[in-house]
């Protein structure tokens, strides 16, 4: 008897749990949608005035030979589709060097640097897509019923995991579909261009890194790759541990790879446009941002990972980016 009452008790506070998180996101969804009444409107002024930017920057003497973010100022800078839907932080246009310099610590031959220009703004998740969101997405019909396992660390605001490259896609192809918009991955340029926020350095924060900034095996130190006394969190972390980067972006660097868009090649040749690359081996996809397993040097801003596009891991997951 005993045990049926607590199950029953466990059952409401479940329930209860699952009641306030509804309420937090249709909260946030809500004021939101009051900010922004005309969302469409401010958009697309928002394009027009970035093509603007850019063209008059493009005249310029040397200007295709310099790094630099096209911001709009006063533009809208968030958006939020649907009560379930991720978080979408605005990403202006911008131009960069892809790839590390030969001075940075523990590159990379294959991480040629490359001049990228991209001309149009994006938006891209706040967050890593989350359990919360995933399970959002089976609960409407979406993501194939597809119930990844969380390892046992926990599910909620953490990042889902063990999914492969499809099941990324199936995501957005559910997200597209519920509001009408362009959801899809990032390509690996602009994957890079969010991650580095207008940064040179190694990393998404500067050259240094320890464990307070991001979540990535500690026992390995950088710049000299030498077995440290460091700490290894041994699992994922919640997506809003650590601070974001300079457009407001978390985790992107460490805690999951994050899937991308691009076919794999050993040397990136692809477009240097922001799309992204539909050539060489596509049973394999890139990912980025290094995760909670792996050393500092595989968090680096220019290092770029690979791994079979079936492949389901419980230090891969994914984020998501919108069209405009």
């Amino acid at each position: 008897m005993k045990r049926v009452i607590w199950s029953v008790l466990a059952l409401a506070v479940a329930l209860d749990l699952a009641s306030t998180a509804s309420a937090d996101v249709l909260g946030r969804y809500e004021m939101w949608k009051q900010a922004h009444p005309h969302a469409g409107a401010e958009i697309a002024d928002l394009k027009a005035k970035t093509a603007a930017l850019v063209q008059a920057d493009m005249k310029r003497s040397q200007a295709a030979e310099a790094a630099g973010v096209w911001r709009v100022n006063g533009a809208i800078g968030e958006i939020i589709d649907c009560p379930d839907c991720p978080d979408m932080v605005v990403v202006p246009a911008g131009r960069y060097l892809m790839g590390s310099p030969d001075s940075e610590a523990n590159r990379i031959g294959t991480e040629l640097q490359r001049q990228v220009t991209i001309s149009y703004p994006f938006a891209v998740s706040r967050f890593d897509i989350t359990f919360d969101e995933w399970s959002a997405c089976v609960r409407d019909g979406g993501c194939n019923g597809y119930t990844p396992a969380d390892q046992g660390w926990g599910r909620g605001r953490r990042p889902v995991i063990n999914v492969n490259w499809d099941d990324a896609q199936a995501y957005v192809t559910w997200l597209s579909r519920k509001t009408g918009q362009i959801y899809r991955l990032l390509s690996q340029t602009e994957w890079e261009y969010a991650a580095r926020a207008g940064t040179t350095t190694a990393f998404v924060f500067g050259d240094t890194i320890s464990p307070t900034l991001a979540n990535y095996d500690g026992t390995y130190g950088y710049p000299v790759s030498s077995v440290v006394n460091g700490l290894n969190r041994h699992e994922t972390t919640p997506v809003d541990s650590f601070k974001p980067n300079g457009f407001g972006i978390y985790d992107m660097a460490g805690n999951v790879w994050q899937w991308t868009q691009d076919c794999w090649s050993d040397y990136y040749g692809g477009p240097l446009d922001g799309a992204p690359a539909s050539s060489g081996d596509c049973n394999r996809r890139a990912i980025r941002g290094g995760a909670w397993n792996v050393g500092p040097a595989n968090l680096r801003a220019a290092f770029r990972g690979r791994v079979a596009a079936d492949s389901r891991k419980d230090m891969i997951g994914f984020r998501v980016a919108r069209s405009l």
